[in-house]
């Protein structure tokens, strides 16, 4: 079974959502977290449910609340998965 590994950039994009969360009840925040690592975890069994979008890179759509989260991956030769970003989906690109 693949391993998912969060890239540092993904880390501080999960910081963020955190931070930007932390302004409203704080299990709203927890619990977006929870529903992010859950739909990680996924990966694990089945790394290619998400979208190709660039040569080796996937997109996961994350549903929570009214629109939710994309988080930007791919699939190494080795197997593991690399969570290369999160980003709300009414956030562009990945910069």
């Amino acid at each position: 079974m693949p391993r998912v590994l969060l890239v540092p950039g993904a880390l501080e994009d999960l910081e963020r959502i955190q931070d930007f969360l932390g302004e409203h009840p704080p299990e709203r925040a927890a619990e977006a977290l929870e529903v992010i690592l859950d739909a990680l975890s996924i990966l694990e069994r089945h790394p290619a449910i998400g979208w190709p979008v660039d040569g080796t890179l996937r997109e996961l759509v994350i549903s929570f609340g009214a629109t939710g989260y994309v988080a930007l991956y791919r699939v190494r030769p080795s197997g593991m998965v690399e969570v290369r970003a999160v980003r709300p989906q009414r956030e562009a690109g990945y910069g």
